[in-house]
């Protein structure tokens, strides 16, 4: 299983500090460094409350790291024309050397989109919206250089859209697609994605079954489509400095973690390889405390050689 840190900047995040634990990550031996992508934060009253735009961070990541990935999970598909995210998609891709991934969804907080304009539309014009932002993000990448792509849809209409800076990856950067939707969820990930995530950790193993039939149900081979999940960590070298970690974070923390993995890194090694036999190839270690640099090198000493050469 390959390990990756995702951080939420929204809980409040300046450009230093974002590029400070993502080298923390790159040096403990993490596959990946993802962020959220919010622009409202848990308490937009705390002063430490600093939002930052995740594509504009991830380009000075991407020329300040050397090895990790980078991407977000999850870009809301609603906060961004389509054509220009593909344009910072790609931008981010060739600044990192071809290390970049985007994971899209179709947005969830509406009082997000409330406090800067964004139309928030029902769930299932989200979802038929984000069917168009995939033809599109797909379409604009494998066009060859040169050439033009136009497309007409309910939502999205280009013309003779411009060429991109030339893409790293080919045939174009990965698709992350994820949720706990039983219906239209797994479908897109299916017809479009690289990697299904499935969110929370509960019933991890009948979602990526559901998305397996899925892929059957349309003729994909589902070993093409990578599955991955996303739990919530705090590690100490003990428990009783595992529980430090968590009472640092007060309240909000606290319940955030109510689903995760707080413990020994025995302990964590044991929830991760859970995760692995349930079928995840990948997981995301959702970290709170951003500044706490020891809790990544921890993990990276203790946890990552265990997961990464474990059979599960």
């Amino acid at each position: 299983m390959k390990l990756r840190v995702l951080m939420e900047p929204r809980h409040g995040a300046t450009y230093e500090r974002i590029l400070a634990i993502a080298q923390a990550t790159e040096e403990a031996g993490f596959d990946a460094f993802f962020r959220s992508d919010h622009y409202l934060g848990i308490d937009a009253t705390d002063p430490e409350y600093l939002p930052t735009d995740s594509w504009t961070t991830l380009g000075g990541l991407a020329r300040e790291t050397t090895r990790v990935k980078l991407g977000t999970l999850m870009t809301a598909g609603t906060y961004r024309n389509p054509a220009v995210l593909a344009m910072a998609v790609a931008s981010v891709d060739q600044m990192s050397g071809g290390r970049v991934c985007l994971g899209i969804g179709t947005g969830w907080y509406e009082r997000e989109h409330q406090c800067f304009g964004i139309p928030f539309p029902p769930i299932g014009e989200r979802f038929d919206r984000l069917e168009e932002e995939l033809q599109i993000l797909n379409g604009l990448w494998r066009t060859p250089p040169g050439e033009r792509f136009n497309f007409q849809g309910r939502f999205w209409q280009l013309e003779d859209c411009a060429n991109f800076p030339a893409l790293v990856q080919r045939p174009r950067p990965e698709i992350i697609i994820g949720g706990t939707g039983p219906r239209r969820t797994p479908l897109a990930a299916a017809r479009y994605a690289d990697e299904f995530n499935s969110g929370a950790t509960h019933g991890t193993a009948e979602r990526f079954a559901g998305v397996r039939r899925v892929c059957e149900e349309i003729g994909r081979d589902p070993s093409t489509l990578r599955m991955s999940v996303t739990t919530q960590v705090i590690c100490g070298a003990s428990r009783t400095e595992a529980e430090r970690r968590l009472e640092r974070l007060g309240p909000p923390g606290a319940r955030m973690l109510a689903n995760g993995v707080v413990g020994t890194p025995d302990e964590v090694v044991g929830a991760l390889r859970q995760l692995g036999r349930d079928g995840s190839e990948i997981a995301y270690l959702h970290i709170f405390d951003i500044d706490d640099l020891d809790h990544i090198a921890l993990l990276g000493r203790e946890v990552v050689p265990a997961v990464s050469t474990s059979d599960q």
